[in-house]
């Protein structure tokens, strides 16, 4: 024993070592690094099996597994793909805007709601944005992330912090605050944040993540073939001269060297319009090619650019469409036919770019070229007239498919599935009882299958939470969080007002990252109130500021939100650590100058 630590505390802070060495190092992955801290705390006897294995059924974890449901049933009925159409309204394509306008919804939803469901609501909506963008998803997620607990600071009901806090200043005897007495500080904080990435997210931010596995084989197929890959949106005038001709009389590819992809027509898009589809005054086109070459068709046909291109922001983007690579497959009924014989735009859906024939390799005029075994077309159009290509008998699909079919007609359902899990939230039930009543009524509604239930949850993430919640609890029970507390405590007595509210913030930001934020709450707030008084300090600002710093969890991926977007963001601990290093200091800094100002 060496200052009243006993060898169980010494063996606690060994393994809370380790862990972080790993996580820092990256020598191992995060979720065998959560399984070794179980194993070691299991086998050293600092937790019982049942406690070592407790974070499985953990509240955070059911929660994790649920909320992927959820997010995974949003998805599928195309609610995702309302949501990010309406952030790419506003927002456009610009990376900055887009960070901005999705971490300040996050947010601001996140005052009233579960920061994890805020986060997990919007989580599909950025990947799908990142697809139609361009921009990786790494670029956007960890902002978001950050914001959504950052919004839990907006209102006492806000983060399980807060909403604690108030039961612990009733039995401290202490007046509880009102709903949005934490609204001052909340507000600095999450404008700090926006703004710290929206200024230095270019150097701290990786540019990989989903979206750049995603886009894999479109780049490959784009630079192995020279495809265009430049779509721009030309309005029909009244007086031109394409009006009421129709597609094959204008030999686009021949002559002017580009692709029509669309016809939109007020809601209506006819994706790959047949070759005797007639133009009308009014109509928008999406035309694929060289800036230049779409420029001289416009200008030969009189068609007027559309500068606004935010209604068409999803328009045949890689999270609806795409390039694909198919084989005309050996003894097809469709060998010795043309693509004209067999209306491949017609029947398929899909528009030709490219005919590959043996050596011969056709961007122009192929459509009277009989078909023979193991010819290959290049294709444009839609995922899922794609994926039904690959189980056509004329033809062997190459090319992964990118996005799932989308369900419009189980986009109430799901709706109301996920708010009605928020409402059982908010009307007290435990979050992860909420949740998973949500996604099993999701699976029950038939809005996705069991199936794809299972598929939705990413075990790597669930392994690391429920790998590290045994390690909150040996803190507990060995008394080491207790003595890093008390000790801090008893160094500040008669320190500098200011000091002292900057130590109890990095104190409480300790203590989350390494026990969940509400053990630390439940923890801190009864010694901060305590010594408050003895210092002459009002017990309620110092006990806020442990509620608000309770939230301060950016370093690590060990906060639920952190943890979720890990994978989808392709982060790793480093990254946590370059971004969220500056971030937690940001946050102490804040919180502890607001209490200062407004509540001392």
């Amino acid at each position: 024993m060496v200052w009243g630590i006993s060898l169980e505390m010494e063996l606690t802070f060994l393994v809370m070592a380790v862990a972080i060495l790993l996580f820092v190092t990256e020598a191992v992955r995060v979720d065998l690094v959560a399984i070794i801290v179980v194993l070691i705390l299991a086998l050293t006897g600092l937790v019982s099996p049942p406690q070592a294995l407790s974070g499985l059924a953990s509240n955070a974890v059911v929660s994790m597994a649920a909320i992927m449901i959820l997010g995974k049933g949003m998805e599928r009925a195309g609610v995702v793909n309302r949501i990010s159409r309406a952030v790419l309204r506003v927002a456009g394509s610009d990376e900055r805007r887009l960070l901005g306008v999705t971490s300040s919804v996050v947010g601001m939803i996140s005052a009233f709601m579960q920061n994890l469901g805020s986060a997990a609501l919007f989580l599909p909506a950025i990947l799908r944005i990142s697809k139609s963008t361009g921009t990786p998803a790494s670029r956007l997620l960890m902002p978001m992330g950050f914001a959504a607990i950052l919004g839990g600071t907006l209102s006492m009901v806000g983060s399980s912090p807060l909403i604690i806090l108030n039961d612990l200043l009733r039995q401290g005897g202490e007046e509880p605050f009102g709903i949005f007495s934490v609204t001052p500080i909340g507000i600095v904080l999450l404008g700090s944040g926006i703004g710290y990435f929206m200024i230095f997210g270019d150097r701290l931010l990786p540019k990989r993540g989903l979206s750049e596995d995603d886009f894999r084989s479109q780049e490959d197929l784009i630079e192995t073939w020279r495809l265009p890959s430049i779509v721009s949106y030309y309005f029909v005038s009244w007086k031109s001269d394409l009006v009421d001709k129709a597609r094959e009389d204008l030999r686009l590819r021949r002559n002017y060297g580009i692709t029509l992809l669309a016809i939109v027509e007020g809601k209506m898009v006819t994706y790959s319009p047949w070759r005797r589809t007639r133009f009308a005054a009014g109509q928008e086109l999406a035309l694929l090619g060289e800036p230049e070459d779409v420029e001289r068709f416009a200008a030969e046909h009189d068609l007027w650019k559309i500068t606004d291109e935010s209604r068409f922001c999803d328009l045949l983007s890689q999270a609806e469409a795409g390039f694909a690579e198919i084989v005309v497959r050996p003894r097809a009924p469709i060998v010795g036919k043309t693509p004209r014989e067999i209306s491949i735009r017609r029947n398929y859906g899909v528009e030709p770019i490219i005919l590959l024939s043996g050596t011969r390799e056709e961007r122009k005029e192929f459509d009277d070229r009989p078909l023979s075994p193991g010819d290959t077309f290049v294709i444009h159009g839609l995922w899922d007239r794609i994926r039904k290509i690959g189980s056509d008998q004329n033809f062997v699909l190459l090319t992964p498919v990118e996005a799932g079919v989308l369900d419009p007609s189980k986009a109430i359902p799901a709706t109301l599935c996920f708010l009605g899990a928020v409402a059982l939230s908010l009307a007290g039930v435990q979050l992860s009882i909420a949740l998973l009543t949500g996604a099993l009524a999701m699976v029950l509604l038939k809005v996705i299958s069991i199936d794809e239930a299972y598929g939705a949850i990413d075990w790597r993430t669930i392994v690391l939470l429920a790998g590290l919640i045994p390690l909150g609890i040996a803190m507990e029970e060995t008394g080491a969080a207790g003595l890093i507390a008390q000790s801090m405590m008893d160094q500040l007595r008669g320190a500098p007002t200011i000091l002292v509210l900057l130590a109890v913030a990095a104190l409480a930001t300790l203590l989350s990252l390494t026990i969940s934020n509400v053990a630390a709450t439940v923890l801190l707030v009864p010694l901060a109130m305590i010594m408050a008084r003895d210092m002459a300090i009002d017990p309620r600002a110092l006990a806020l500021l442990v509620g608000v710093c309770a939230s301060n969890s950016f370093i690590l991926p060990t906060h639920q939100v952190n943890a979720l977007l890990m994978a989808p963001g392709g982060y790793s601990s480093s990254d946590y650590i370059r971004a969220g290093g500056f971030m937690t200091v940001i946050f102490i800094l804040v919180a502890a100058l607001m209490v200062d100002l407004f509540y001392l």
